[in-house]
């Protein structure tokens, strides 16, 4: 029976090189002179820190920009509160999410039953797959999911037929 996994996921060697080349950015820019900004990476967990909560925003940006440019989707990043750490300087923990969320994967699955296409979802642990007797009712319901869920980046894999 053909299926396919509905996931979100990121390539976490492609994070750690934009966290580099973020550091190198910031380390090598005028503005940055003499500051402490940088990112911190530990496993799906960044810390960003910086003098002010200017350049904290900078920073962020820099971070942004790098991982759109290396196709990690910006979504997938949720950055927590502003703390600040002694005199002015402040860091920020950003979370990178990997999985779907078992809420948002019930979602998925009373969208697609609700639909009425000739496929079933289950949700297996953090990802939902779905399982129909043809392709065409398959991507149907991938063409329905993509056009329905837009804050969370999903990803479409393990097509078998």
């Amino acid at each position: 029976m053909p299926s396919f996994d509905i996931v979100s996921q990121v390539n976490q060697q492609e994070v750690k090189n934009a966290v580099e080349q973020v550091n190198k950015e910031v380390s090598n820019r005028f503005d940055f002179k003499g500051s402490d900004a940088r990112v911190e990476q530990a496993d799906l967990q960044l810390t960003v820190y910086a003098d002010d909560e200017f350049k904290l925003g900078q920073v962020t940006d820099v971070l942004r920009t790098r991982l759109s440019k290396r196709n990690v989707d910006v979504r997938s990043l949720e950055p927590g509160s502003v703390e600040k750490i002694s005199g002015d300087k402040v860091k920020r923990p950003i979370v990178v999410k990997v999985g779907v969320p078992q809420d948002r994967a019930k979602q998925i699955q009373k969208l697609i039953k609700d639909a009425k296409l000739k496929v079933a979802a289950s949700i297996q642990g953090d990802a939902v797959r779905v399982s129909g007797a043809k392709k065409d009712d398959l991507q149907a319901a991938m063409q329905l999911v993509r056009k329905s869920i837009e804050d969370l980046p999903l990803q479409f894999i393990n097509f078998r037929d």
